[in-house]
């Protein structure tokens, strides 16, 4: 039976299949949309991870991921771009829906935060006529603020849409739950998104109390302290139409357990509380 509305972010199996063995789990359990990394790509070669798409019928819901601008010198930021250049081709060929931006934190022995702010500036407006050219939309993802400093410099809706009002057409955001959801302006950010048509991805994955690792225990969609039917309600309330994807690194649970257990509760989690 297909599975209306849900997407599966492939960091969620990704400890237990490469990229043709996910999408045809996938597929078996009526998924038909979902977000490959570059490293799965890679390691399955670009054209057969298009040709894999297209076989299976999947939406590919977007692209894992761009982004990392913030360098120590020129050099560095040129190859960060050069590097983003090669995702948005990579994006392109899949057909996938946006490429999702981690933007990058501080540079190697910096403190200077509003200066790594102004180098994804100054990276995603390099970036944007080539985005345009490819037809492919850019989604920055805000992170939450536990990820400054080595991550995302960027950690609100409204910082990643005040980004979006300076630069224009073929920019827009990818709200994730577990980054977003502690933010008291979130209501009025997520309407904001959406009167301007810039929510262009939705993740799901809870947080968990306490959360064991910064990075690798985010918590399956009822497991942890989200409200995930009154987010659904701002994101739809905003107009977004587009699948909900479940994105969960959990080295401490999920990702132990075979990948069909992890679909099959992917999919009763979402229906369940999503």
């Amino acid at each position: 039976m297909r599975v209306e509305g849900l997407a599966i972010n492939l960091a969620t199996v990704r400890e237990q299949w490469g990229l043709r063995q996910a999408v045809e789990a996938c597929a078996r359990h009526g998924i038909f949309a979902v977000d490959p990394w570059r490293d799965q790509v890679a390691a399955c070669g670009l054209t057969e991870a298009a040709t894999l798409m297209r076989d299976n019928g999947m939406r590919v819901s977007g692209y894992c991921r761009g982004g990392m601008f913030p360098g120590a010198d020129p050099a560095a930021r040129q190859a960060a771009i050069d590097d983003n250049r090669r995702a948005l081709d990579e994006a392109a060929a899949l057909g996938a829906a946006c490429l999702v931006l981690v933007v990058g934190g501080l540079p190697k022995a910096s403190r200077d935060l509003a200066g790594a702010r102004a180098m994804v500036a100054e990276g995603l407006a390099a970036l944007l006529d080539h985005a345009r050219a490819c037809r492919m939309p850019l989604a920055i993802e805000p992170l939450h603020p536990m990820y400054a400093a080595d991550r995302a410099c960027v950690n609100t809706l409204a910082q990643a849409l005040d980004l979006c009002d300076r630069l224009g057409a073929g920019v827009g955001v990818a709200i994730d739950t577990y980054h977003v959801w502690w933010d008291p302006d979130l209501a009025r950010q997520v309407a904001r998104a959406g009167a301007g048509g810039r929510i262009l991805a939705y993740h799901i994955g809870d947080w968990l109390v306490p959360t064991r690792d910064m990075l690798l225990d985010r918590g399956m969609m009822g497991d942890g302290i989200i409200d995930f039917k009154a987010m659904r309600r701002l994101i739809e309330d905003a107009g977004f139409t587009g699948p909900q994807e479940v994105e969960i690194f959990s080295a401490l649970d999920w990702w132990k357990r075979p990948g069909e257990e992890v679909l099959a509760a992917c999919i009763e989690r979402f229906r369940a509380c999503c």
